[in-house]
């Protein structure tokens, strides 16, 4: 593959995945599943600028302006650059012929990154360990994060599909 081919192949793969992400965390919505704001992420993103990158308590920060607007880009911003590590780690054939298991471990590896880094900085401490649930809200995070490593593979699938 021409690299931008490989560049192409994985901003669809990237955006596919976040948008399946996305449907799941929709679902779980409409089933009752109680599912966090992006407006938080664009909040503690937002506060990046004045230098405050933790909080007690995100919801409780000030709010910043077009919140909800910055937190979808960063979510979506952090699919493409998850994808693009993705094909870092597995190699540019894998875009050829894809297969769930790299997709989905990855997918599921992409869980450090809250667990370890957003929830303690937005006040929900080291893998929700200060909040009601802990157990249950890292069982949530895990099967977000599956479903964004399904839907890598799934986009993948997609793109290799059309590219023959």
């Amino acid at each position: 593959m021409q690299i931008n081919e490989v560049v192409t192949a994985t901003a669809v793969i990237g955006i596919g995945a976040t948008a399946i992400m996305d449907l799941w965390l929709l679902l779980l919505r409409r089933a009752g599943v109680p599912t966090g704001s992006f407006a938080m992420i664009g909040r503690w993103v937002g506060h990046f600028r004045n230098g405050l990158f933790t909080h007690a308590a995100i919801g409780k920060a000030r709010a910043v302006q077009h919140e909800l607007t910055l937190g979808w880009l960063i979510h979506y911003a952090t699919g493409l650059a998850y994808a693009a590590l993705l094909v870092v780690i597995v190699g540019p054939q894998w875009l050829k012929a894809p297969t769930l298991l790299p997709a989905l471990s990855f997918g599921l590896t992409t869980v450090i990154a809250p667990w370890l880094v957003m929830q303690p900085a937005m006040g929900s401490g080291f893998m929700s360990s200060k909040t009601p649930t802990p157990a249950l809200n890292c069982i949530r995070s895990l099967a977000n994060h599956a479903a964004f490593g399904i839907g890598l593979f799934l986009s993948a699938f997609v793109v290799a599909g059309v590219a023959r």
